[in-house]
This record gives C-alpha cells, structure tokens and sequence, in this order.
C-alpha cells in the first residue's frame, strides 16, 4: 500500500504577551519574537530593558510549537522546523497579521484617536531563530514597518526577493563570540544589504548570542530616530 501525505487546514490558538505605555505615552508599537526554545515571556522581559521602551506598546508573540525542554519541565517553543516549512512561513506571517491587525484595533483606534494620524509604526524585533519571523513580518506581512531589530540572526531567504524600496531601516546585533551568527554570516548579510541598496546599521558587541546592556543602550537609541 502507497503512502500519501495530505495538509488539513486547522485553527489553533497563539500566545501573546502586551505591555502598554503609560496612559497618553504609547504613539508605536513594537512587536517581539523569541529565539528557539525560548517563550513570549523571555522576549518581552529583553524588550522592556531596551531605553526609551517605554514609549512603545510592547507586544511579544510567542510561537505556534510549545514543547518540554528534554529533561526538564522548562516549556519552549520553536517558529518552525524543516519540515513543510513552506506552510509554516506562511502560517506564521498569517499569525502575526492577525496580532498586528488585534493590537492596532486596540490600543491605536478608538474615539481619542484620529484618524488622520493613520496607523502607528511598527517595529518588529527578533532575536535568534526570532529574527527571521521578524524580517517576514515587515516584508511579507501586511503592515508596513517603520524598522525592524535582528539580533543573532541572518536574513532569511525567502525575504531577499523584496524590492529595496519595501525594506525599512535595520539594525542588526551580532556578538563578536556568537557560535550561531557568525563574522562569515553577518558579513554575508552586510553585502547583501549593501548591494540590494537597503539602509541598515550593524552594532557588533562583547558577548555572545544573547542580550547584552551594550546592545540594549545601541536598540535604544536607533529607536529614538526610527521612531522620531
């Protein structure tokens, strides 16, 4: 008897943590994707150290595949695995389109809002395998993005095909010890970047792959021009 594979579209429910401004204080939104095995409450607890954070709504979206880390309780979760990965960009960009579509209905519309200020901007911020749900967010989603933060990721290649005048600002984080992002990897993204005419700034820092306070301080204050 011959094996078939066949996809069944289903709905499932994902997890995203919000934290608002102070009344009056929130003018954008700045929306956070963890590194693999990490949850929504690991990112939104980097992105609320970055300076000047708290003038955005901040939301982290936690991805659609939870897990136990093997030999312990810890839950995780991952954006994808190689297996019909296709499906899941997709999925995922439909994901976030929906947050994004929730977020701005509810903290940017309503009757103090005007609608002449149009929508907020938007900046979208992953870290590890984050980064590039954050890249397919502002490239492949349907809200325009004001910039987007990778930190110890590289560019997904699905999102290299954007023409340059859809990319928004970039700031990208790479530690000088980062086992994952690599000095080859960053570089690559650079001539990249560079040759597709796309404006972008890379901080290189002491560390490794994580947050550090050196970037933190570096996010902080290519916000405050982003979102000037």
């Amino acid at each position: 008897m011959a094996e078939r594979v066949f996809h069944v579209t289903t709905t499932v429910h994902g997890r995203v943590l919000v934290l608002g401004a102070a009344a009056g204080a929130s003018s954008a939104l700045m929306v956070g994707f963890h590194g693999y095995g990490q949850t929504a409450d690991d990112m939104i607890g980097e992105l609320r150290q970055v300076p000047g954070a708290d003038r955005f709504t901040l939301a982290s979206v936690q991805a659609l595949h939870p897990f136990y880390s093997r030999g312990n309780e810890r839950l995780g979760a991952s954006w994808m695995t190689r297996q019909d990965r296709e499906l899941a960009i997709a999925d995922n960009i439909a994901y976030v389109d929906r947050v994004v579509d929730e977020l701005v209905a509810e903290a940017f519309v309503g009757p103090d809002v005007s609608p002449a200020s149009g929508p907020p901007p938007i900046v979208f911020a992953g870290f590890s395998q984050g980064t590039a749900m954050a890249y397919r967010a502002a490239l492949l989603g349907t809200h325009p993005s004001a910039g987007v933060i990778a930190l110890g990721g590289d560019i997904p290649p699905d999102v290299k095909t954007v023409p340059a005048r859809q990319w928004p600002p970039l700031l990208i984080g790479a530690g000088r010890d980062d086992f994952w992002y690599t000095a080859a990897k960053v570089a690559a993204d650079e001539a990249f970047l560079t040759s597709h005419r796309v404006a972008f700034e890379t901080k290189r820092f002491a560390g490794g792959h994580e947050w550090t306070d050196e970037f933190r301080q570096a996010a902080g204050h290519w916000l405050a021009v982003a979102c000037a």
